[in-house]
C-alpha cells in the first residue's frame, strides 16, 4: 500500500492506508496529535486534528491529495454520475436575465446564454433597443473563477466601479471602467471585504482590511479591524484615508451616500447596527445618531430633503419589521409610516419622488404592495404566482421592474405599471423541461415542542405516497435568513427522475420575524434541530418516503444543521451532504470572520453554561464511535473557502473515518479554486451537484434515468 508521510506540529508522522468500518473504502489514516488538549471552564477537550487547520502546509495539502484521491474513486463507480452530469448541464443550458436596472437614463442587464461561467453585463437605449456588452467576467480568467461582485456608477454616469472576487474568496479587489470606450483607470484597490462602493465627488467609499502581514494565511487568518476608506480617482491606493474606524477590532463599517450630500455610517456587530450621519455640505460636521444602541436590526431606506426626512427601516420594538420618518434636523422620530404588522416586513424600495413598493413575507412566500410617502396603501400588487419577488425601483424615475421565481417557475421580469396596476410580462426563459409537469406543496407539521414548522414539497405530478419515494430535505435554519420558493435547475434531475424536493422553514430564519429568529440562536440552537428532524419523521409518517430514501442536505449553518441532526438521528437518514459547514463550535470564532457569528450561537468562552451548550451539538465533537451505523455522508469544502474555513469540513470528516459508525461511505470532497459558493462558476456548479446527487441516490439504491429525447 501507498504510504504518506505528513509533516504535522513540526513531526514526521508515517500513516498508510487502510480499511477502517467502511468496506471496501481504503480511507487515508490522518495523522493525530494527542498532545493538542484545550481548557474550558476545566473541562479537557482534545483536538488530534488541529494541525489540519493549517491550510498552507506540505502536510494538509498531501492529506487533501490523499482524500481527493478516495473520493474521485469512489464517484467514479457510480454507473450513472456522467449521465446526471450530461442531464445537468442540459437542464442549465437556458438563456438567463436578471432583472433590468435604470441608471443615468439607460438599462442594465445581467444576462447567461446557458452555460457561461459567470453572467454578462449589458447596456441598452431603451427596453426595446439593442443590448451593447459592458462587462464580460468570463474573459477576467480562463476558468471562469473570477467573479463580479458588486458595481457601481458615478452620478454622472462616467464611470463604473466593480469589484471581483478570485476563486470563491471574500476578499474583493475593485476596478473602475470609463463607460465611454471601456477602459480600465489605473486605480485598483485590493483587500477590499465586505464592502459596498458609494460614490462621492471625485472618488469612492470602500470597506475593507489592511493587507494582512502574511498573504499566504489571507484565507484563514482572523480578520480585525475594518475600516471605511475614501479613494480619489487617480491617486494610489496608499493615499486613501480612513473616513471612519472603531476601537472594537470585531466589528464592520459600510458607509452609504444619499443625494450627494449625506454620509450615512453603520457600524455592525454582524447581527445589530448603529445608524449614523453626516451632512458634508457643513464645515467640520461630525457624525450623528440617528439609530443607536446596537440592538436592532435597521437601514436607511432613502432621505427625502424635500420633505426633509430619513426613512429608517428598523425590528427594534418591532420582530416583524416597520418603517419610521426621522427629522433630517434634528434627528428625532416624526412618524412610524409602516407599523408592525403580523406579516414579516421584508423590503421597502423608494419609487419616484411619492411612493414606496413594499415586499412582506407571510408562510415564506411574498406579497406586494405601493405605499405613498405617509404610509397609505395605494394597491396591492398581483403577483402572477406564489413565490419569491424581487423588485427594482428607484427614487430618480416612477418605472419598476419585478421578477418571480418559485420552486417550478424560472425567473421571469414583470414591468410594473403603478398608475394603472398592472404587470405585464417583459421576459420569459425557455427551459429543456416541461415545468408543467410539477408542482409544489406547503405542508405544516408539530416541532417537538409543539411549534407549527412549514416544509415546500416539490415532486413530478400524479406522485402516489407509498412510502419509498427518494426524498431530499433541505434546510438553513440561521442569522434571519429565510427560505423562500426559489428555481433552481440544479435540483431539476433529481425531481424528474422520481424524487421530492423538500426545504423546510426552520426556526433561526426570518420567516416569522426576529422571535423566529431567536428561537433558534444560542441556547435555543436545539429547536433547529428539533424541526429538522421533525421534518423527517413527517415525511415519514405520511408515506412520502422511508429512511432508506431520504437524504439530507444543507450549507454553511445548513451545513452544520445537517452534522447534528446526523449525530442526534442517523436512523433517520441513508445519506446526508454538509456542505462548508461549520462543525467545530468550540473555534470557529478564531477564523477570519467567524466571530461574526457570535449573535447566533455564542461563544465557548462565553460562560460554562455556553461552552457546554455548544459542546454538547457540535457536530465534530459529537460522532458517536460506538457501533451506531451512521448514513453515507459526502462532506463539500473548497480550499478558497474564508467564510467557513475548510478545517471545519477537514477535522470532521477525519474524526467520520476514524470511528466506529458503521460500513456506509464517510467521504469529503474538497473543490479548488472554490469558496464559500459565491460567484461559483456553472462548469464547477454543475461538476458539485452531479456528484452530490450522484452519490445521494447510488446510497439509496436507486438509479438515474436520463429522460428520452424529446
Amino acid at each position: 500500500m501507498k504510504s504518506i508521510v505528513y509533516i504535522a506540529m513540526g513531526t514526521a508522522i508515517l500513516a498508510s492506508s487502510c480499511t477502517t468500518g467502511s468496506g471496501s473504502i481504503d480511507y487515508p489514516v490522518t495523522a493525530k496529535d494527542t498532545t493538542v488538549v484545550d481548557d474550558y471552564f476545566g473541562t479537557k477537550v482534545a483536538d488530534p486534528y488541529r494541525w489540519l487547520e493549517n491550510d498552507t502546509s506540505a502536510a494538509t495539502g498531501a492529506w487533501v491529495e490523499a482524500e481527493n484521491a478516495v473520493t474521485n474513486a469512489y464517484l467514479a463507480k457510480i454507473p450513472f454520475r456522467q449521465a446526471l452530469k450530461d442531464r445537468m448541464s442540459q437542464l442549465f443550458n437556458y438563456e438567463k436575465m436578471g432583472v433590468p436596472f435604470k441608471r443615468n437614463g439607460k438599462y442594465y442587464t445581467f444576462r447567461n446564454t446557458g452555460l457561461q461561467n459567470q453572467s454578462v453585463l449589458y447596456v441598452q437605449d431603451s427596453l426595446d433597443g439593442e443590448a451593447r456588452l459592458v462587462l464580460d467576467p468570463n474573459k477576467l480568467s480562463d476558468d471562469g473563477t473570477v467573479a463580479l461582485a458588486t458595481i457601481s456608477f458615478s452620478d454622472d454616469g462616467k464611470y463604473m466601479a466593480y469589484t471581483i472576487s478570485r476563486s470563491g474568496s471574500d476578499w474583493n479587489e475593485i476596478y473602475v471602467m470609463n463607460l465611454a470606450d471601456g477602459s480600465l483607470l489605473d486605480d485598483h484597490i485590493m483587500w477590499a471585504k465586505f464592502t459596498s462602493v458609494e460614490w462621492f465627488g471625485d472618488g469612492f467609499y470602500y470597506s475593507g482590511y489592511d493587507a494582512p502581514k502574511d498573504a499566504e494565511k489571507a484565507y484563514s487568518t482572523k480578520n480585525e479591524y475594518h475600516k471605511v476608506f475614501y479613494h480619489k480617482l487617480g491617486t494610489p491606493q496608499s493615499a486613501d484615508r480612513i473616513e471612519y474606524q472603531g476601537d472594537s477590532p470585531l466589528m464592520f463599517y459600510s458607509a452609504q451616500v444619499e443625494d450627494n450630500r449625506y454620509l450615512l455610517m453603520y457600524p455592525s456587530d454582524g447581527e445589530n447596527s448603529n445608524i449614523l450621519i453626516k451632512d458634508t455640505k457643513q464645515p467640520g460636521a461630525k457624525y450623528r445618531t440617528v439609530v443607536g444602541g446596537m440592538d436592532c436590526q435597521c437601514g436607511v431606506v432613502g432621505i427625502d430633503t424635500d420633505r426633509n426626512v430619513i426613512y429608517v427601516y428598523t425590528n427594534k420594538d418591532a420582530a416583524m419589521g416597520k418603517l419610521e420618518a426621522y427629522d433630517l434636523r434634528t434627528l428625532k422620530l416624526k412618524k412610524t409610516i409602516l407599523p408592525e404588522k403580523d406579516e414579516m416586513l421584508v423590503s421597502v424600495i423608494p419609487s419616484g419622488k411619492d411612493n414606496f413598493i413594499v415586499e412582506y413575507e407571510k408562510d415564506a412566500y411574498n406579497h406586494a404592495y405601493v405605499y405613498d410617502r405617509e404610509g397609505n396603501m395605494l394597491n396591492e400588487i398581483e403577483l402572477p404566482i406564489i413565490g419569491s419577488a424581487s423588485f427594482v425601483a428607484s427614487s430618480k424615475h416612477d418605472e419598476v421592474f419585478y421578477s418571480m421565481s418559485s420552486f417550478t417557475v424560472p425567473g421571469v421580469i414583470y414591468t410594473y405599471d403603478k398608475e394603472n396596476n398592472v404587470s405585464t410580462e417583459y421576459w420569459r426563459p425557455s427551459l429543456n423541461i416541461d415545468l408543467d409537469e410539477y408542482t409544489t406543496e406547503q405542508v405544516s407539521f408539530p416541532s417537538k415542542d409543539g411549534t407549527t414548522i412549514r416544509m415546500f414539497l416539490t415532486y413530478k405530478k400524479g406522485l402516489e405516497r407509498n412510502g419509498k419515494t427518494p426524498v431530499l430535505l433541505y434546510g438553513y435554519g440561521g442569522f434571519s435568513i429565510s427560505l423562500t420558493p426559489s428555481f433552481n435547475p440544479r435540483n431539476l434531475p433529481f425531481i424528474e427522475n422520481g424524487g421530492i424536493f423538500a426545504s423546510v422553514n426552520l426556526r433561526g430564519g426570518s420567516e416569522y420575524g426576529e422571535e423566529w429568529h431567536q428561537a433558534g440562536t444560542k441556547m435555543n440552537k436545539q429547536n433547529v434541530f428539533d424541526d429538522f428532524i421533525a421534518a423527517a419523521e413527517y415525511l415519514i409518517k405520511e408515506g412520502y418516503t422511508c429512511p432508506e430514501k431520504l437524504a439530507c442536505n444543507g450549507g454553511s449553518n445548513g451545513g452544520l444543521l445537517v452534522g447534528a441532526v446526523v449525530n442526534q438521528r442517523p436512523d433517520l437518514f441513508a445519506a446526508a451532504v454538509p456542505q462548508v459547514g461549520v462543525m467545530d463550535m468550540l473555534r470557529y470564532h478564531q477564523f477570519t470572520i467567524g466571530w461574526n457569528w457570535a449573535g447566533d450561537y455564542g461563544r465557548s468562552d462565553d460562560s460554562k453554561e455556553m461552552f457546554e451548550y455548544l459542546r454538547n451539538y457540535s457536530p465534530l465533537h459529537n460522532i458517536k464511535n460506538d457501533g451506531t451505523v451512521y448514513p453515507a455522508i459526502l462532506v463539500t469544502t473548497a480550499d478558497h473557502d474564508d467564510r467557513v474555513v475548510p478545517a471545519h469540513s477537514f477535522k470532521y470528516a477525519a474524526t467520520l473515518q476514524a470511528s466506529n459508525i458503521g460500513d456506509k461511505p464517510h467521504l469529503i470532497r474538497i473543490d479548488s479554486k472554490a469558496g464559500h459558493g459565491g460567484g461559483k462558476p456553472v462548469s464547477k456548479i454543475i461538476d458539485e451537484y452531479a456528484d452530490i446527487y450522484s452519490f445521494i441516490l447510488y446510497n439509496m439504491d436507486e438509479e438515474y434515468k436520463a429522460p428520452a429525447s424529446k
